[in-house]
C-alpha cells in the first residue's frame, strides 16, 4: 500500500443568493450513490474539467481580463457546475443583459453534463458570455491529507438571477433548495439534514450576513485565508484545527464528530 498524498484536484462551488422572499441560498442534496458527500446538503460545484480552461471561453466570457488568470477556470467550473446541477446559469445575453434562461438552455442540460456537449458550444450557440464578474470569492478550503479524495476548492459568492427556477439534475443531485442558511444549520444540528464540515463552517459565515448584498460586500471586503485543516491532538481525542484568522474564529471539530 502507498503512503503517497492523495492528488488535489481544484474545484469551486457557488453560494447563490437572494433576499427575495427571504436571505436564501440555494443548495443542493447529492445523491446517494455519488461517492463524495453522498446525501449531504451542499453547495452546487465540482471539479474542473479541461473544457473549462479552453482559451476560446475569453470570447465568451463578461469579465475575463479582470479575473485573476489563475481563477479563470474556476469561476467558468463554477458557472457550469450550477448550470448542470441546478439549471441557474450565470451569464450575458448578447445586449449585456442578465440571461433570463429559456428552453434551449433547460433542454442542453443533460447534454452538457454528460459531456455530449461542450458548454462553450452552448454559450455560443446562445450568444452568451458567462458572467464572470458576478462572483465573488468567499473562501477557499483544501481536503485535509487524511481524506482519500482531495481538492482545492474555491468558494464563490453570487446574486442568483431573477426569472431563473432552480431543479435538480435527478443524477448528481436528488433535490434543490432555497433555504436561509441559519435554517439550514438548524436542521444539520437537529439531524434533520448532512452537512458536511466546510459546508456548515461557510453557512456559518454566510449566517452573518444580513442579507445576499451584505453578503457579498462581507466577501469582498475580508482577507482570503485558505483553510487546509490540520488534525492536532487534544486530551479528549484528535480535532481537525483550521487557522483563526480565516474569518470562522477558533474552531477545533473533533475527527469522532464528522459528518462525511
Amino acid at each position: 500500500m502507498s503512503d503517497a498524498p492523495s492528488a488535489i484536484r481544484p474545484a469551486a462551488t457557488i453560494l447563490l443568493v437572494r433576499d427575495e422572499p427571504a436571505f436564501q441560498v440555494l443548495m443542493v442534496k447529492r445523491h446517494h450513490q455519488i461517492d463524495f458527500a453522498s446525501g449531504a446538503l451542499v453547495f452546487p460545484g465540482g471539479k474542473t474539467h479541461a473544457g473549462d480552461h479552453d482559451p476560446l471561453w475569453r470570447e465568451h466570457a463578461s469579465g475575463w481580463d479582470a479575473a485573476p488568470e489563475a481563477e479563470r477556470a474556476l469561476r467558468i467550473a463554477a458557472i457550469r457546475e450550477a448550470y448542470e446541477e441546478t439549471g441557474v446559469l450565470l451569464a450575458r445575453d448578447g445586449r449585456g443583459e442578465i440571461f433570463a434562461g429559456d428552453d434551449r438552455a433547460n433542454a442542453a442540460r443533460d447534454e452538457v453534463a454528460h459531456d455530449r456537449r461542450s458548454f462553450l458550444d452552448l454559450a455560443r450557440t446562445l450568444d452568451l458570455r458567462l458572467d464572470l464578474e458576478a462572483l465573488s470569492v468567499f473562501a477557499r478550503w483544501i481536503t485535509p491529507d487524511l481524506m482519500p479524495k482531495r481538492f482545492d476548492t474555491w468558494f464563490y459568492v453570487a446574486s442568483a438571477p431573477a426569472g431563473q427556477l432552480a431543479a435538480c439534475d435527478g443524477w448528481e443531485t436528488v433535490d434543490s433548495e432555497w433555504i436561509a442558511p441559519g435554517e439550514a444549520l438548524r436542521l444539520a444540528a437537529a439531524g434533520e439534514r448532512k452537512v458536511i464540515f466546510p459546508t456548515r463552517m461557510n453557512l456559518q459565515l454566510l449566517a452573518e450576513a444580513a442579507d445576499g448584498r451584505d453578503a457579498i460586500a462581507r466577501a469582498r471586503a475580508r482577507r482570503l485565508v485558505t483553510v487546509e485543516p490540520q488534525v492536532r491532538q487534544r486530551p479528549e481525542g484528535p480535532a481537525l484545527v483550521i487557522p483563526a484568522d480565516a474569518g470562522y474564529g477558533a474552531v477545533e471539530e473533533p475527527l469522532s464528530a464528522l459528518d462525511g
